[in-house]
């Protein structure tokens, strides 16, 4: 599957691994539940693993172990609950994650603008998405008036 990231379509090499599953070989997301109960064991392994969080999920759970991760999941709700929003704020603003920040789920391709204004780099959709459609979202808005991840001044400080 294709997914979207830094506006571009990629290969998708991750694999999201349910709870009680066993572990593959290759690049893996957990749960931030998983995360928590085998944290020493996933962080030996030598391939790359990343969390999922839920919406319900707090990030600076992560804490300390965000160096270590190169990918951070936000499991999105349905379009009536902005948690992921604020947890991709929480993740970039105070506490500088640095890697990718993928939204995963079903979302308006209105909210792609704005999960990049806050912070969400990559894009996975359900199957059959078409990406070329999702890709025009990112050039739908051609000013910014409010301060936010992708752009630290308001407007009226811009020249």
């Amino acid at each position: 599957m294709t997914v979207i990231k830094d506006a571009q379509g990629i290969d998708n090499f991750w694999t999201h691994i349910d709870d009680d599953a066993l572990l593959p070989s290759g690049a893996i997301t957990v749960s931030l539940k998983r995360w928590m109960r085998e944290r020493d064991d996933l962080l030996r392994r030598d391939e790359a693993v990343g969390v999922r969080l839920a919406p319900s999920d707090a990030p600076e759970t992560l804490g300390e172990d965000l160096p270590a991760l190169p990918l951070i999941v936000l499991d999105m709700a349905p379009f009536t609950d902005g948690r992921s929003f604020t947890q991709a704020r929480i993740l970039r603003e105070r506490l500088g994650f640095a890697g990718e920040l993928r939204a995963l789920g079903d979302f308006l391709r209105d909210q792609i603008f704005f999960l990049g204004r806050v912070g969400v780099n990559a894009f996975e959709f359900p199957e059959g998405t078409d990406l070329a459609d999702r890709l025009k979202a990112f050039k739908e808005f051609s000013v910014t008036y409010q301060a936010a991840v992708d752009t630290q001044e308001p407007l009226y400080r811009r020249r």
